[in-house]
């Protein structure tokens, strides 16, 4: 705070500020604002638009709710009881909001505090708007931050309480309410917050609409406030008194656009919520306060894009300023001066000229929508993501662990955002048909692998599909029911990489190749203990499957893009019969991508504390490691953020890391998952 308070951008800002606030004395201010603070205070009451009309006050002063009329009377009164200018303290309310949306930008962008000095503190946006031209603006815009930092930071109740705040401050900002709800909808994450985000709503709107209501006199002024209606200014007249109005026609496309990409993450849903404020003030002879409402959205733009940018913003602000002269210069009054404003120095110029600079000015606004557009929303990770899901593939032989892996990966994306589909549910027969006699289930023909393909295919074009479930215990299928498609789909089984169109759907196909000992331990344990099959039977079926799985099931292996081998450290310990000894394990990993080894390396030894041995082919295609040694959950997450940070954006509020040889493979199967979705994105 110290250092940004001694920056000489800052210093310079805020000379510029209170410099504008003794020497100007905007209009609105003077006939509007200010009087009605008066009157509110002089002659107090819970109702100051009855008391203001009562007196023949402007119908027009003061549209706007409690929570504007509450910011700025403390400052108010402390005028009144000091005996100074109260245009002192409307000045100051200002300065105040203003610093707290730069402290607030400084939290959503952190390490950016010259960018946010020179793009926002020192935009003439923001100055010209609030200081030379003296609307209020800003009031319901921090609010409205406040409220994205929230939703940011997952605290919906209080973003709930400061979007009607917001609302409250100033009518226009329920504009912004429904991509709230598009937002916590299409983020399965955040859906489960939803109930806190309209409790935080019935909250706001208790304290702060409802009152409101009940005063007549500031409904009547909200509804005859001529602003409201400049949105019905650009239409087609279709005959008859027939009208298409452009700027509603544009928000609901807008909507509809949000309402159709089906995944959401913040910077995607601040972008468009951006977007839509910013096409309001740029089809609208809006008042020059309005194009505060696109400051947030214009200060990330340039914080994320390049130098273009950042010029073609300065560049906007600049002729929005020189618009805003040009066209209403009598809003701005010299102090200590009854007869000269700046209209003085501006009525020489024509209304054409003032409106090619308006022109101009929209048409450079409407570049930067197109870039923030194509920039933030066509190329955002999420967007790309919406279009299609992310399709993992998982094969191995039985017992090898394929639904311990499959659940660990479910775990840190959560199972609201993941979809599972198994090999297993595609059996053609029930356990006690007689094709068993002659045939296994790790034979192909064995199971409805075209039904298997087709379901994927369907659910990897984002459709509904409808499956039966094998039930291991009873050896029965069940009746049929619906799967849903979902951002991340597993689609597991003994041949997920059996055929070449399943292998075509997976983003990321994954073989399990646990040692052979390991995997008969494992088997016997689960098929004895959790499916209630005897030792003899179980024993039975490895001599039985051996030919098919040695046929069928290995050879997947080659077209696996990450091969995870589970090896024990100590092979004769799993003829020990004392079960207290718990079993140690090594991982190899090969991969025919690349895996970021040398990065993976380090955390493994740095962080982790794990031995690691790496072979690597000579083109550095295809690469094994093997991994020794015990580590926590703990240490897999922090590895995870070192090493793909951007991945977490895509995970559960809190994912479930797993400690040992099974938070290896996630770690590993993370960045693979990292990798594929960067080379999705490119190709």
């Amino acid at each position: 705070m110290r250092k940004l308070l001694l920056n000489p951008l800052f210093i310079f800002g805020l000379v510029i500020r209170l410099g504008l606030i003794l020497l100007i004395q905007p209009q609105p201010v003077v006939e509007w604002y200010v009087p009605f603070l008066n009157i509110s205070t002089t002659t107090f009451s819970l109702d100051p638009w009855a008391t203001w009309l009562a007196q023949g006050g402007n119908p027009v002063a003061f549209p706007y709710g409690y929570v504007m009329w509450l910011v700025f009377l403390p400052l108010t009164l402390l005028c009144n009881l000091l005996s100074l200018p109260l245009i002192y303290g409307y000045g100051l309310t200002l300065v105040l909001a203003d610093f707290s949306l730069l402290q607030l930008l400084r939290k959503m962008i952190p390490g950016r505090d010259r960018l946010l000095l020179a793009v926002y503190w020192l935009s003439p946006i923001v100055i010209g708007a609030s200081y030379l031209m003296g609307f209020n603006d800003l009031i319901p815009v921090l609010f409205l931050s406040l409220s994205l930092y929230f939703v940011k930071n997952n605290k919906l109740l209080i973003c709930g309480v400061a979007c009607i705040a917001a609302i409250s401050a100033k009518l226009s900002m329920i504009l912004a309410l429904p991509f709230f709800f598009i937002y916590l909808i299409h983020n399965r994450r955040l859906r489960q917050f939803l109930p806190e985000f309209i409790k935080g709503i019935s909250i706001g709107v208790i304290f702060s609409l409802v009152p409101f209501l009940f005063s007549s006199s500031g409904l009547s002024m909200i509804i005859s406030n001529p602003e409201l209606f400049k949105i019905y200014r650009l239409a087609f007249d279709l005959g008859s008194g027939i009208y298409i109005y452009l700027v509603p026609l544009s928000y609901f496309i807008m909507l509809y656009i949000a309402w159709r990409i089906k995944r959401l993450n913040f910077e995607l849903f601040h972008a468009l919520m951006g977007l839509v404020f910013l096409l309001v003030v740029l089809m609208t002879p809006a008042s020059p306060g309005w194009f505060i409402w696109a400051i947030p959205l214009l200060v990330s733009y340039q914080a994320i894009s390049d130098r273009i940018s950042i010029l073609l913003t300065s560049l906007f602000s600049v002729l929005y300023v020189l618009s805003s002269l040009l066209i209403s210069p009598s809003n701005i009054i010299f102090a200590n001066s009854d007869s000269w404003n700046i209209s003085s120095f501006l009525h020489l110029f024509s209304n054409k000229f003032s409106s090619l600079i308006f022109t101009i000015m929209v048409a450079t606004g409407i570049i930067l929508a197109v870039r923030i557009y194509r920039e933030t929303v066509v190329r955002n990770d999420y967007f790309r993501l919406s279009r299609k899901p992310f399709v993992i593939g998982i094969a191995g032989d039985s017992g090898a662990g394929k639904d311990t892996f499959s659940d660990s990966i479910m775990g840190l994306f959560g199972r609201h955002s993941v979809t599972t589909l198994s090999g297993d549910d595609y059996h053609l027969w029930d356990r006690q048909k007689p094709m068993w006699q002659v045939m296994t289930h790790l034979n192909p023909m064995a199971n409805d692998l075209e039904g298997f393909a087709n379901d994927l295919v369907a659910l990897s074009d984002g459709k509904n599909i409808q499956a039966r479930h094998y039930d291991h215990t009873s050896g029965r299928m069940s009746k049929p029911f619906t799967i849903k498609s979902n951002d991340i789909v597993i689609a597991s089984g003994l041949h997920a990489l059996y055929l070449q169109i399943l292998r075509k759907c997976y983003n990321l196909s994954v073989y399990l190749d646990i040692d052979e000992g390991l995997r008969r331990h494992f088997k016997l344990q689960r098929d004895v203990h959790k499916r209630g099959h005897t030792v003899e039977r179980v024993l039975a079926s490895f001599e039985k499957r051996e030919p098919d799985s040695e046929r069928f099931i290995r050879p997947q292996a080659a077209h696996a893009d990450l091969v995870l081998s589970l090896q024990p450290i100590r092979a004769d310990m799993l003829e020990d019969k004392n079960h207290n000894i718990p079993l140690r394990f090594k991982l190899v990993a090969r991969s025919r991508h690349g895996l970021n080894e040398l990065s993976l390396t380090r955390v493994l030894v740095g962080i982790c504390g794990l031995h690691v041995d790496i072979i690597s082919s000579n083109d550095a295609s295809e690469v094994e490691l093997t991994i020794e040694g015990e580590t926590s959950a703990l240490d897999i997450e922090l590895a995870a953020q070192m090493i793909c940070p951007q991945i977490f954006e895509f995970l559960d509020i809190k994912p479930q890391w797993q400690d040992g040889v099974v938070g290896l493979m996630q770690l590993i199967t993370l960045s693979h998952i990292n990798q594929a979705l960067t080379k999705r994105f490119i190709w």
